[in-house]
């Protein structure tokens, strides 16, 4: 796929079509870090939050109390 760098303001960018965002599975307000290689490739990879343990656990718990029914019927 071939962008073309364009003026956006006073800086410079590239614009993402919808499907190159949901390839990379990126929205709007996303944080990626940026890295340039030698060579000059320049690679944008997507910042993910780490849920940490607690907040699994407590959101998992959630779920299973509000889906409780359906899984006595799945077992």
């Amino acid at each position: 796929m071939i962008k073309t760098i364009t003026k956006i303001g006073n800086s410079q960018g590239l614009m993402l079509d919808a499907a190159l965002m949901d390839l990379a599975r990126l929205k709007v307000g996303d944080q990626v870090a940026v890295s340039v290689h030698e060579g000059g490739s320049v690679v944008l990879t997507p910042v993910r939050p780490v849920i940490q343990a607690d907040q699994a656990a407590a959101t998992a718990r959630r779920l299973i109390r509000k889906n409780s029914e359906l899984f006595r019927r799945l077992s």
